[in-house]
């Protein structure tokens, strides 16, 4: 069996992408899941954005020990670890989390799980910046 996981596209723009994740675990977790593919996304000049930078992030994690979000790159870089609890960051006031553009890779965002045990969730809500 494997986790029931769902994306769910709450808000797709020239500008703003918003995106919720959903997670029920059967105790396996995810490890380096692509959750947002920067090609299928359309930017203010009607091209895929070069990359996706994180103005907010809300959650409710409950039994996982923690979750973490990646730009895909040759070493992927980490935009955040989200500890069991609920949460809300907002980077917009000093700007946004912006992908570092790191060598390879696509840019895509990636999902891994820590701590995995049966009955474990998460809802993850992302507004994402596109960048021209």
């Amino acid at each position: 069996m494997a986790d029931t996981v769902d994306t769910i596209v709450q808000f797709s723009g020239t500008r703003r992408y918003i995106v919720r994740l959903t997670n029920v675990s059967d105790g396996t977790g995810e490890s380096g899941v692509t959750k947002v593919d920067i090609s299928t996304l359309t930017n203010g000049k009607g091209i895929a954005p070069t990359a996706l930078n994180l103005e907010s992030v809300q959650w409710s994690i409950q039994g996982f020990t923690s979750v973490s979000l990646f730009w895909d790159h040759t070493t992927d870089d980490e935009i955040v670890k989200l500890a069991a609890g609920n949460g809300y960051h907002d980077f917009s006031q000093a700007g946004v989390l912006k992908d570092p553009r790191s060598a390879g890779g696509t840019g895509d965002i990636l999902l891994t799980t820590a701590g995995a045990v049966s009955g474990a969730t998460y809802t993850i809500t992302l507004s994402f910046v596109l960048s021209d």
